[in-house]
């Protein structure tokens, strides 16, 4: 009997392997991570000048001005399934954790930080977008935001 060994490898297939080990998965599990650690410490602060979204690559600052602060709202999605997510565009799909640019169920777009269903809160904006929220007191949040338009009302009367 003879035995023939395989022929060695050239390093090349390994350095390869490399590459796109640096180039895909490190990415992604980074994007996940920071996707993770907003769905712990993301939060959402009003101000008379409007709503910042702090705790991901998805936060931003909305001007008061770009908020239709009259149709903010607590949303029950058994009662108003049309604001209910359904597609994402951009962003994170994890179980207990939305968050990202998603199609509504009526086709609007929003930015999304979801965690809990029951919590959730809708503000439209005048830039073609709503938010869907979880504020951990979605009541007062609402009334925060409300209380935006008293303030802004109050500013324009005193100049």
């Amino acid at each position: 009997m003879q035995i023939f060994p395989i022929a060695p490898a050239g390093t090349r297939p390994m350095w390869v392997l490399a590459v796109l080990i640096l180039v895909i998965v490190v990415p992604v599990v980074s994007v996940l991570a920071v996707s993770l650690r907003g769905g712990n410490r993301s939060r959402f602060e009003v101000s008379p000048g409007g709503l910042r979204l702090r705790g991901d690559l998805f936060g931003r600052f909305i001007p008061a001005e770009r908020l239709r602060i009259d149709a903010a709202r607590r949303v029950d999605f058994g009662d108003a399934p049309d604001l209910a997510p359904r597609w994402k565009s951009l962003g994170t799909g994890l179980p207990g954790y939305q968050a990202g640019w998603y199609r509504l169920r009526n086709g609007e777009k929003a930015l999304v930080y979801l965690t809990d269903e029951s919590r959730a809160v809708y503000v439209p904006t005048t830039e073609g977008y709503g938010v869907l929220l979880s504020p951990a007191d979605p009541d007062r949040f609402v009334e925060a935001i409300h209380a935006m338009a008293r303030s802004s009302t109050r500013d324009a009367h005193h100049q």
